[in-house]
């Protein structure tokens, strides 16, 4: 009787771990999800103060151009234009998967958008600061249908072949 006891209360406590952790996991996903669509938001109403305060200081933002790998000072000198006119972009989600560890205090995520350039999709980290989460990684990139592929890469090669060259002279 002494070891079912004992079984039962290792069962329920068990349990209520598993339980623990799901519920701060799917707490942090809420929280990630509310941050990415105020960010999103932000742009579209062209608050750059909301925008930036929602990346870390050391963020990363990589546009759909082959040229564009901003650090946080750099992407903010090139976003405040836009910002300025009124209207940065406007994605809205269509699809988003989140994904978090108890371990860490980084997140990361894809997510499938509506933008002014169709449908682009977008990548990144996030990284719990004492403000809450906060963009740090973010990759954004057009969605090309595979059936297209061969032409889009034939309008590029140029461009493409140029880069190449001047990135691998770079290397040497």
């Amino acid at each position: 009787m002494k070891n079912i006891i004992i079984f039962i209360c290792l069962v329920i406590a068990i349990s209520c771990t598993a339980q623990t952790k799901d519920t701060k996991v799917n707490g942090a996903k809420q929280e990630i999800n509310q941050v990415l669509e105020q960010w999103h938001k932000a742009a579209a109403d062209a608050s750059y103060d909301t925008y930036f305060e929602l990346m870390t200081e050391d963020a990363i933002f990589i546009g759909t151009d082959a040229t564009e790998n901003w650090d946080l000072i750099s992407f903010k000198a090139f976003s405040k234009p836009y910002f300025d006119k009124g209207k940065a972009w406007s994605f809205s989600t269509l699809e988003r998967n989140i994904f978090t560890q108890n371990t860490t205090n980084l997140a990361w995520f894809d997510e499938l958008l509506d933008t002014q350039m169709g449908i682009c999709r977008g990548s990144g980290v996030l990284e719990k600061t004492k403000e809450g989460w906060k963009v740090k990684h973010y990759v954004l990139s057009i969605a090309i249908p595979n059936e297209n592929v061969k032409e889009i890469t034939a309008l590029k090669k140029t461009f493409d072949n140029d880069l190449i060259k001047k990135l691998r002279s770079k290397k040497n």
